[in-house]
């Protein structure tokens, strides 16, 4: 029997599954997809909120703050890749200036550090890309930009290293509640547990209704975005924001942790929660808006688009606490921007509730660190060389956009929470991430992840399930008509 079950292996679920691993007693993840951060937390604008835009005394402020606080350190305790590049939020009428300086005093009840208003001039010599209209910005210093992917599975690996178990491709599907706590019904067995932890992203409202009446709705917010070539990477270096006005809340352009520059999202709330597609409405509405703030995109070096789900809860606020008709149930629902930047805070915050509801007790051999796989583009040449000359694979190139070598995708699969399949391995080692977007180097992962799994190359996905790349041989086909004809 397991004294918490958390559904769901994205960054919140993650994150409390690794705070509560400094208690005593078995703790599970599970997930529906097959591996980590295959969700909402795969597909987002990558930043690091400093917490001047959530309204001040909820909780969602609260959280926001307390994560960007922990960041910096964690991203170093746990070996992912973080920077703290600032934020900028660009006024565009002088009309609009007092809703600036709401804005900057509304951080600053929410504890946010060094906000500053900056005039014209001083915001256009730190970002001479910004808009030509710009008349004044807000400088948030403690603004920065993160690795979704690193992150997440930076905490499901710590947690992972702390005795938490994870299965994957394990859909719940309701649940019944007994003395003890409760069992979870899923498509691969029952699970006894005393606790349950709801962090299921968009269905986490599904999963809700399963054992309360209280009511909580979860709409999917879908986001559109465009991804642009490292070569434009540096046209900002701050994470540069709209001020909201009356025709919404605009577009960010930020650079990323890996040199590329992003643009988005949109916001369209939708009935599919499954509906992660990318329109041609939504695209053109970045290719517009994106030049709002800042001037000469150069969008002709767009190399992907993709879409994301937040799960915008109606009051638009963090629903985290135990049910108070179901007892040993405790929700993390709503869970949507800041999401990312607060899952650290989420995670210490759901652990407390559960601990000192259950009087659970702190491990004394908690493993406080987690260290990251070999990343051979941080080393210096003399190091390379050496990891080379030990183990060949690492100097064989497989994804030339990112360099990443034979080496790092087969260690990418063989770890204890290993990539199962091509997305997988581009989340975690980049290979596929480049210009290209994989048109040189998949078939080439493809073969590394059937060598390691030790499976066919027509059993190698895209991302789980039924996308399959191969669905037959072109050779065994004309062979059977040749037979058939003689």
């Amino acid at each position: 029997m397991y004294q918490s079950i958390i559904i769901g292996a994205g960054v919140s679920g993650s994150a409390i599954a690794r705070s509560l691993a400094r208690y005593q007693g078995r703790i599970c993840v599970v997930e529906a997809m097959e591996d980590v951060c295959c969700s909402t937390s795969k597909a987002n604008s990558a930043i690091v909120h400093a917490g001047f835009d959530a309204k001040e005394g909820s909780l969602m402020a609260k959280l926001n703050v307390q994560g960007s606080e922990q960041m910096e350190q964690l991203s170093k305790d746990l070996d992912f890749h973080y920077h703290r590049n600032g934020s900028l939020v660009a006024c565009m009428d002088e009309a609009d200036l007092p809703n600036l300086m709401a804005l900057r005093q509304r951080g600053i009840t929410n504890g946010v550090k060094g906000l500053e208003i900056l005039t014209r001039e001083q915001a256009l010599a730190l970002e001479p890309n910004l808009s030509d209209a710009v008349v004044a910005a807000l400088s948030a210093p403690t603004g920065a930009i993160v690795c979704p992917f690193g992150m997440n599975l930076a905490f499901a690996e710590h947690a992972h290293l702390n005795g938490v178990d994870f299965r994957f491709n394990t859909k719940v599907m309701g649940f019944t509640q007994t003395q003890e706590g409760w069992i979870v019904h899923t498509n691969q067995g029952d699970l006894e547990t005393q606790t349950v932890v709801n962090a299921a992203g968009v269905y986490a409202d599904d999963l809700h209704y399963m054992v309360s009446k209280t009511p909580l709705h979860i709409t999917p917010r879908r986001g559109e975005y465009l991804l642009l070539d490292k070569s434009v990477g540096n046209h900002v270096s701050h994470t540069v924001f709209q001020l909201p006005s009356k025709l919404g809340k605009g577009v960010l352009v930020t650079p990323t942790v890996h040199g590329n520059l992003l643009v988005g999202p949109t916001a369209e709330d939708i009935a599919d929660k499954e509906g992660t597609n990318t329109s041609g409405v939504g695209l053109a509405h970045l290719v517009t808006k994106g030049g709002v703030s800042v001037k000469n995109l150069p969008l002709r070096q767009v190399i992907t688009s993709f879409a994301g789900l937040r799960a915008h809860e109606d009051t638009h606020e963090f629903s985290i606490g135990e049910l108070a008709d179901a007892k040993g149930f405790f929700d993390c629902a709503g869970i949507e921007s800041p999401g990312l930047s607060a899952a650290p805070a989420i995670g210490d915050y759901v652990a407390k509730l559960v601990a000192q509801a259950y009087d659970l007790v702190e491990k004394q051999d908690y493993i406080p660190t987690r260290k990251a796989p070999v990343e051979p583009a941080t080393m210096t040449m003399e190091q390379r060389q050496a990891l080379i000359a030990a183990q060949p694979a690492y100097g064989q190139i497989v994804c030339r956009c990112e360099l990443i070598s034979e080496g790092e995708i087969r260690a990418a699969i063989a770890a204890p929470l290993g990539a199962r399949n091509v997305d997988g391995v581009k989340r975690r080692v980049r290979a596929g991430s480049g210009r290209c977007q994989g048109g040189f180097c998949a078939p080439r992962v493809m073969e590394l992840i059937a060598q390691e799994l030790g499976i066919p190359m027509e059993a190698v996905t895209k991302n789980g399930g039924n996308s399959r790349y191969i669905v037959g041989y072109n050779k065994d086909a004309f062979e059977g008509e040749n037979h058939e004809t003689h």
